[in-house]
């Protein structure tokens, strides 16, 4: 390993040096000319044949044309409950001038072969399913018939049947010799049925590409162990284990590893021969401790094809191969790492198991804002889908590419051209839909977020509405609403003349509803003198005379920031331009020790062990679009918001009600 921590002196200096300098990428080519080297090098052919039982069949891909070798039904069989006849003994059968035909001493059941021979005037009683006998070329329904009391059994015949009316004849569902099924269809539930029904208990299908999932890097823990300072959990070895299966390969977890060169490169060497491809996420970047791309050169011909391509995310993505297996490394942010598998590995798993390529579904979409783009890189912008006054809009997630929620929370993704530095707002794109289709939500909710707003939408969730929550501050909510975007929006705004909150937000076309209270105030470290024993007026005085007190601010837009620099009345203190978009970041830079103090509020501070200082109660409300007020999900929300239960359970998080 080349940890700068366990050097000094001179050799301190050089590995600082070599950290600054960078190993620039090979060469960034565009997203279609890194597709085209990188299918030139590798087998894209369907691997061979394996068996497989019919119950691990589903999902796979047939090997081989499927020949039939038995008739389906394999005998003539009634369709229904009634009696087996010669066709001919019913006609001019009427309710007013009715059959008489004579019951033959026999009672054909499912799976018993008949042993009497229907002859003219007669007739048999046969169950659904059961064989035609001898001489019968017919069935009539039961319920077209009357039992004739007394005597030899009798039946009226009240209907006139014609020959093979109710007769399912052999071979007429699947016939000796057909095709059945061809080679390279996908088993779905309907293709057992059909194979079961030939009498297979297992069928030759496409084998599975096996692909090795590794993960790299000094920061990476393994799920379920203590997180370490400055680690981070490796959820992308999860993450590509799942989309390899999704993509119909089977995931061979290799684990993750140190940045040790040594031993990356003999996992990957043994990785290559068990496995037809290998996926390795991390290190392929130009930073320190990026060393994927060095192992992956050395480990055979033709070695690394494309080394950087014109993509965002996805940059520093590597294409290699050593003989024909292709070896990919993947950008390390979640976000990147999905985006160039679904890109780049997926297409070649599907083609090694058979699969069709996958046709990616597309809706038309406004996206409402300006989403600026960098030059030379074709940018893939992960969105959000609602049911504007207009239309469907594309609501661009926040979230950048070291995300591990981007995916599962957007519906789809837009793509900006390589040529193009931004995309207008109010523009029509098309949305590339993940997951092939998209369900739009019940309500939409953009605005501030608060803890106690899951409580309120998970009990809408129970009750079978789905709401989607976009967290863009209360600002941005209140612009979405008046646009039309979205049917609530939770906001803390101070109006700067009243200093009451949010009142001054409801006109005629949007109601405010009352939320909750929170205490808002000043966060720091427990035994912190500066801050400890005082009031408001008293901390923030100590911090804007200690140069070295470093605060952590909010977002402008934000109804925290509001209150911010109504306190601060026109000071800057060291920090101020440190503005994250949330309570919890505030308080986890604080916890950190990255920061000192900061504005957020109480059951935040509480949640990660900070002390904390009241400032003011900030009332976080919700305007309410008027005309939207009678959709089902809207009053669902708002009885919600008056239900005793749910109150009860915001106000166990720290939030308090007006009287």
């Amino acid at each position: 390993m080349n940890d700068p921590r366990t050097k000094t002196g001179p050799d301190l200096v050089a590995s600082i040096r070599a950290a600054a300098r960078q190993e620039q990428f090979l060469e960034v080519v565009s997203a279609e000319e890194a597709t085209r080297r990188f299918h030139a090098k590798i087998d894209l052919t369907s691997l061979g044949a394996e068996d497989v039982m019919l119950g691990a069949a589903l999902g796979r891909v047939l090997a081989h044309d499927v020949v039939a070798g038995v008739d389906a039904p394999p005998f003539d069989r009634s369709n229904v409950d009634g009696f087996a006849v010669r066709a001919a003994d019913t006609f001019g059968a009427t309710e007013t001038s009715p059959k008489t035909l004579t019951l033959n001493h026999e009672v054909i059941a499912c799976g018993h072969a008949p042993s009497i021979e229907v002859r003219a005037g007669t007739a048999t009683t046969i169950a659904t399913g059961g064989v035609i006998p001898r001489g019968a070329d017919a069935v009539v329904m039961i319920e077209q018939t009357e039992l004739i009391e007394g005597g030899a059994p009798v039946i009226e015949v009240r209907r006139a049947v014609t020959p093979g009316q109710f007769v399912s004849y052999a071979g007429s569902d699947i016939a000796r010799g057909e095709t059945l099924l061809r080679r390279g269809t996908v088993v779905g539930s309907r293709e057992i049925g059909m194979l079961a029904a030939c009498g297979l208990s297992s069928v030759a299908v496409v084998r599975r590409p096996k692909v090795a999932v590794l993960s790299t890097g000094d920061e990476l823990i393994a799920p379920g162990k203590p997180l370490k300072p400055a680690g981070v959990y490796d959820s992308n070895g999860a993450i590509i284990a799942a989309a390899v299966t999704e993509a119909g390969g089977e995931p061979v977890a290799f684990g993750a590893f140190a940045d040790d060169e040594a031993a990356l490169e003999r996992t990957l060497r043994t990785a290559i021969e068990q496995c037809d491809m290998v996926v390795l996420s991390g290190g392929t970047s130009k930073g320190a401790g990026d060393l994927s791309h060095r192992v992956v050169s050395g480990l055979g011909a033709p070695g690394i094809l494309v080394h950087g391509v014109a993509l965002k995310p996805g940059k520093p993505l590597c294409l290699a191969a050593v003989g024909d297996k292709p070896v990919i490394v993947l950008p390390g942010f979640p976000t990147s790492a999905i985006f160039t598998f679904h890109t780049y590995v997926a297409p070649v798993i599907r083609a090694r198991a058979g699969l069709p390529a996958d046709v990616a579904e597309t809706v038309k979409a406004r996206v409402p804002v300006r989403l600026t783009s960098e030059l030379g890189r074709k940018e893939f912008a992960l969105v959000a889908l609602v049911r504007g006054e207009d239309g469907t809009v594309a609501f661009p997630t926040a979230k950048g590419s070291g995300s591990v929620t981007s995916f599962s929370q957007a519906d789809g993704f837009i793509e900006i051209d390589a040529l193009a530095s931004s995309l207008n707002a109010n523009t029509d794109a098309d949305v590339t839909l993940i997951g092939g289709t998209v369900r739009a939500p019940d309500l939409v909710i953009m605005g501030s977020h608060d803890i106690a707003l899951d409580v309120v939408t998970g009990a809408l969730s129970a009750r079978g509405f789905r709401a989607r929550v976009i967290a863009v501050g209360s600002q941005g909510g209140v612009s979405a609403l008046k646009r039309g975007e979205c049917d609530i929006a939770p906001t803390h705004l101070v109006d700067p003349e009243t200093g009451r909150y949010n009142t001054h937000l409801a006109d005629k076309n949007h109601d405010l509803m009352p939320g909750w209270q929170r205490s808002q105030g000043i966060m720091f470290r427990k035994g912190d003198t500066r801050f400890e024993g005082k009031n408001a007026q008293q901390a923030l005085a100590a911090a804007l005379a200690d140069a070295s007190c470093l605060m952590v601010n909010r977002n402008a837009g934000s109804g925290t920031r509001v209150l911010i620099d109504k306190l601060l009345n026109g000071a800057r203190p060291p920090g101020y331009s440190n503005q994250p978009k949330s309570h919890n970041a505030v308080a986890v830079s604080i916890a950190q020790k990255r920061s000192d103090w900061g504005v957020g509020i109480e059951p935040v501070a509480h949640l990660y062990g900070l002390d904390f200082i009241p400032v003011s109660p900030e009332h976080f409300d919700f305007l309410v679009a008027a005309a939207r007020r009678d959709r089902p999900a809207v009053k669902a929300f708002l009885e919600a918001l008056e239900d005793p239960a749910i109150r009860k359970d915001i106000a166990a998080l720290g939030m308090r009600f007006s009287d």
